[in-house]
């Protein structure tokens, strides 16, 4: 299982948003943070704000939040509105054209594996990436905090 750089940004995202709570952040300091580029964050927070995980609020005084308590924000849930393609191999996808998919057992298999692997996932909420490591995620992220 790969899953793309776009899933990777919008799971960074959430959990940047998750670290600085009620304070507003910007897209240009979630890429200085994590030294990615503002252009491909401009599209994932477009997508993660359309999807209703986070606000965008414009102007000068915008920004950043999240949307819903990081509690409700289920990492499976993310994987799955961000992965375009979570089909493994050809077989799962629309245009198959493997010649021996009537014959193979390896697609079951994979879905089976699939399944397990977003079980999991579902298992776990942004808050639990979060769990007692907020002020070390703060520092590695660079954001201020009140504590020094």
């Amino acid at each position: 299982m790969h899953l793309t750089r776009y899933t990777d940004y919008a799971l960074r995202v959430l959990l940047y948003l998750a670290v600085k709570g009620e304070e507003r952040a910007t897209i240009h300091e979630i890429a200085e943070s994590f030294g990615v580029s503002r252009n491909h964050l401009m599209k994932v927070v477009q997508d993660l704000s359309h999807r209703g995980y986070i606000t965008t609020i414009r102007g000068k005084n915008g920004g950043l939040l999240l949307n819903r308590p990081p509690e409700e924000i289920t990492l499976g849930g993310v994987v799955r509105d961000t992965e375009h393609e979570l089909g493994l191999v050809e077989c799962f996808r629309d245009h198959n054209e493997c010649i021996i998919t009537p014959a193979c057992r390896l697609k079951p298999i994979l879905n089976e594996a699939m399944g397990a692997f977003m079980q999991v996932l579902d298992g776990y909420t942004l808050a639990d990436m979060l769990g007692r490591r907020q002020p070390q995620l703060a520092r590695l992220m660079q954001i201020p905090t009140g504590a020094t």
